[in-house]
């Protein structure tokens, strides 16, 4: 069962308050321009919130230009310097993302909550493996759960004491079991909406692996109310991943592709039309299976359970329908042919 946490608003997106589950993602752009253009793809490719970074006063500056432009909610993420928070909140920023740990002060930190108050706007605490107070360093000598967690509740606390409530908190690592102890252990101690990930997970292959086992663990202990999946490539790769982990966990609507591994009796491009299949049902919000398989003999049989799948032989398709043919056409056509029939039905 899904924990309830307390409902946080960013922008027009609810977290927490047993809100769908929402895709966050980062901009990894230079200009204004650039930025609009990649939060728009991001935008057709399912994603519900994105932050961009604000390294200095011009960035935060440009927030104003960038928000007319684009429908998604946007974050600012800041590091150190107070002043660059308190500048993206006037400029439209929806939330910010701090780690009041390292912003440098309680007075700075009081100048940033009034701030968020007055624009009535959320902060998120994110606390990660690579920015641990000193203090917390020395005493567990290492980024362990336990330190990553100690951190999180003494930045809530700085928060809470200057009665500020619009929180979110994440504690991320690089390490899979990490992320996953600190977020269970985190949970268990606050309400607060969780951010889950694992930092810096790496390159699309490994980092989705990583980010799979940590979030996928968590939110079937019912933990976790937005997810990013850090990876070290396009962000639109970073919501696709993220889509399927909720597909795979039937937390978000939407067609997934499965495909056989292949064998001898394949005579069919199966990876080919399972990649080509992923990107053209990419927009069906419907709740489909549909899979790709190699063996005409025993495809339809072992993908039963699909709503749709397709095989073939040397010159012809088939398209069948939980488990019963439907159609043979030409093999050239069996894409076409299999994304009508889905729209169709859909």
């Amino acid at each position: 069962m899904r924990k309830y946490t307390k409902r946080v608003w960013v922008g027009r997106v609810q977290i927490g308050g047993g809100a769908p589950i929402s895709i966050q993602s980062m901009t990894n752009t230079k200009t204004v321009k650039e930025t609009i253009e990649q939060i728009h793809s991001l935008e057709q490719e399912g994603v519900d919130i994105v932050r961009i970074a604000v390294p200095d006063i011009d960035t935060a500056m440009r927030i104003k230009e960038i928000k007319p432009n684009i429908k998604t909610p946007l974050v600012a993420d800041i590091h150190y310097d107070y002043r660059l928070a308190i500048e993206s909140i006037k400029q439209g920023a929806d939330k910010i993302r701090i780690n009041p740990g390292n912003i440098g002060g309680k007075e700075k930190i009081k100048e940033i909550v009034k701030c968020a108050k007055d624009y009535n706007i959320p902060i998120r605490i994110g606390v990660n493996s690579g920015s641990l107070e000193r203090d917390l360093i020395e005493k567990f000598a290492k980024s362990t759960s336990e330190a990553l967690v100690e951190s999180a509740l003494r930045n809530i606390k700085i928060l809470e004491d200057l009665a500020f409530y619009n929180i979110v908190v994440s504690v991320k690592s690089s390490d899979t079991k990490t992320t996953i102890e600190a977020n269970r252990c985190l949970s268990a101690a606050t309400d607060y909406p969780l951010h889950i990930g694992v930092t810096e997970a790496g390159i699309t292959e490994v980092g989705t692996i990583r980010s799979s086992i940590a979030i996928g663990a968590l939110l079937l202990d019912g933990i976790g109310d937005t997810i990013r999946v850090s990876l070290t490539a396009s962000p639109i790769e970073e919501v696709r991943v993220a889509k399927e982990i909720l597909k795979s966990l039937s937390l978000r609507e939407g067609a997934s592709v499965i495909s056989c591994p292949t064998c001898k009796r394949c005579e069919i491009d199966v990876e080919g039309i399972a990649r080509e299949l992923l990107k053209r049902i990419n927009g069906i919000k419907k709740t489909l299976k549909i899979a790709v398989m190699g063996c005409i003999v025993n495809g339809p049989g072992e993908a039963k359970d699909a709503d749709f799948g397709i095989t073939g032989g040397k010159s012809t398709g088939i398209i069948f329908r939980k488990g019963k043919i439907i159609k043979k056409v030409p093999k050239e056509r069996i894409i076409d042919e299999l994304v009508e029939e889905v729209t169709l039905y859909g």
